[in-house]
């Protein structure tokens, strides 16, 4: 990684002198960061998709990252390279389609009943009550959370929020985590942000808050998160899979009503 004592002035060097060699050392010194954020993204893969074309996707983003960074912002960089280096790579997958169609469609028909229900209910929708709209059986339906969340790329890591239409993105996470902001607006969006996100999450099972928890807050790889919690691997991504669906329908309506996602 890149040496602190070095980091502010091999930032001061590329941003405002224009120097491709801090620009390089920049890359180089951060280039763990695609390796660890490839990593936690092939868990969840088939294992044809290979772990170098991650890679190669991943330094791309972080490519991006360090020319789109601003030191003075108050985001840590690692947090900001994070979310783009796993944007390209999500990017570099959905442009080799490796995902079946049938399978993408199976997805957008789970979100689909997600989001009815819950605009119908006035509620997070039960598992019995969401394979009940598909029309399936409930083990059918936890076959079909199976078979979406090792393709599916939802994930809060890519949910972003616009803070003028001429900014660039800054991922939700990033925000939330953003407490030494100076800017006015940007505080008044995160204290928002934070109550229906927190919302969101309230209105999940109890297991579903912990896997969130657990996966985005400390870190844990689904396989970890089962250990923890005496179950399988493949359930733990049943309930991550269908959390995001959940979070997400209910992030995307907030947004709307504010226009600012």
């Amino acid at each position: 990684m890149v040496d602190k004592g070095q980091e502010a002035q091999l930032w001061k060097d590329y941003h405002h002198g224009g120097s491709d060699v801090a620009r390089e050392q920049l890359i180089v010194g951060y280039s763990p960061l695609v390796k660890y954020v490839a990593g936690r993204v092939a868990i969840g893969l088939p294992p044809n998709v290979e772990f170098d074309d991650l890679v190669s996707y991943g330094i791309f983003g972080l490519m991006d990252a360090i020319d789109k960074f601003d030191p003075d912002r108050g985001i840590k960089f690692e947090t900001y390279a994070i979310a783009r280096i796993r944007g390209a790579i999500m990017d570099g997958l959905r442009n080799n389609d490796w995902v079946p169609r049938s399978v993408r469609q199976k997805a957008k028909d789970l979100e689909k009943a997600c989001n009815d229900l819950e605009n119908r209910l006035g509620r997070y929708a039960t598992d019995q009550e969401i394979s009940a709209s598909l029309q399936v059986s409930l083990e059918e339906f936890y076959r079909m959370l199976n078979e979406v969340s090792c393709t599916t790329l939802s994930s809060l890591d890519e949910i972003w929020l616009t803070r003028k239409p001429d900014d660039d993105n800054v991922r939700v996470l990033d925000l939330i985590e953003n407490e030494d902001s100076s800017d006015p607006e940007q505080l008044v969006e995160i204290s928002e942000l934070k109550v229906a996100l927190a919302k969101a999450i309230d209105g999940l099972s109890e297991r579903e808050k912990y896997v969130i928890t657990l996966y985005y807050y400390e870190g844990l790889t689904l396989k970890e998160i089962g250990e923890t919690l005496s179950i399988s691997e493949s359930r733990v991504s049943q309930i991550h899979t269908k959390a995001i669906f959940r979070l997400q329908g209910r992030l995307a309506r907030w947004s709307n009503t504010i226009g600012v996602l």
